[in-house]
């Protein structure tokens, strides 16, 4: 089956401006949009030197053995691959399929594909590594009409419609947080998947699963122990390996075939992408966005 494109919101018409300035860029190649990138890289690791608190913070704590030499080093690369990531997530809104495709592999697909004759509904767990923004747009053109994700909404009603036309143009499916469960309940049965970013920071409200990651005491969200038992869906993680600028590696990795009911009080599922997350950041520790408060939240003694 297909599912209906995603419904923008209007916006007021002073943004129709800055509309066409990033549809333009947008249109530029990627070599001159990676150049674009450099200078992003310099404003945010040397001019603004955005968030780099919170970056060096993050990465002391998770590499504990790196000497402060390596650490900035990693930070550098931090920024580098994150100037290129927005250029890249820009470029989503023109970039064609044939082009997506090239630039984006898909090292095992048979392990997600097997579960949609079925009829089977498969969570895919994803993080803010790679370029999270190109894979579900790649796994619909992969996957044509099965591949959704999960996203919150974003407050200003210009930047709304501009992403979820920009996520929404190849074929992914959108589904605002709000309404996973009613998405679930909808497509019950369809053999599709749905996408979580798995790594955000839980909160106290959550009431999340801690564990140590990354030498850390780390709080996660639950959602896939308690959707997947609740549904009886399939589990698969995502990990991403950027070959080169611009190009990536997906290869999924199964936490959960569905046919048993895992219990959700014991949360094996986040605690088995927890630990395949933190394989993939230490291997490829700048590639991953550390400019994020993951640890900002502290767990409350009872």
């Amino acid at each position: 089956m297909s599912y209906p494109a995603a419904t923008p919101r209007t916006y007021p018409w002073y943004y129709r401006p800055l509309e066409w300035l990033l549809v333009g860029l947008s249109s530029l190649p990627l070599p001159v949009l990676y150049g674009i990138a450099g200078g992003l890289y310099g404003l945010m690791a040397y001019g603004l030197r955005y968030r780099q608190r919170v970056v060096l913070e993050n990465l002391r704590n998770s590499f504990p053995d790196k000497s402060e030499a390596e650490i900035r080093h990693i930070g550098k690369g931090f920024y580098r691959h994150f100037a290129q990531v927005i250029v890249e997530i820009l470029k989503l809104r023109t970039i064609s399929a044939a082009a997506l495709r090239k630039r984006v592999r898909f090292t095992n697909p048979e392990v997600l594909g097997r579960f949609f004759p079925e009829g089977k509904q498969v969570l895919t767990l994803g993080s803010h590594a790679g370029n999270w923004e190109w894979i579900l747009s790649a796994a619909a053109l992969e996957y044509p009409g099965k591949a959704g994700g999960v996203y919150k909404p974003l407050m200003n009603p210009f930047f709304e419609s501009f992403m979820l036309r920009l996520r929404s143009r190849l074929g992914a499916h959108l589904v605002p947080m709000l309404s996973t469960l009613r998405d679930l309940v909808k497509h019950k049965g369809q053999g599709r998947t749905l996408s979580l970013l798995s790594d955000q920071a839980a909160g106290p409200e959550d009431y999340p699963y801690w564990t140590n990651f990354l030498h850390q005491d780390t709080p996660f969200y639950t959602g896939a122990d308690r959707l997947a038992a609740q549904f009886q869906c399939a589990v698969v993680y995502v990990g991403i390996r950027r070959v080169r600028r611009g190009y990536y590696e997906i290869t999924f990795t199964e936490l959960h075939d569905g046919q048993s009911v895992l219990p959700p009080a014991e949360h094996q599922l986040t605690e088995a992408f927890a630990r395949q997350l933190e394989r993939d950041i230490q291997a490829s520790p700048s590639d991953y966005l550390w400019s994020h408060r993951r640890w900002k939240h502290k767990r409350q003694l009872q």
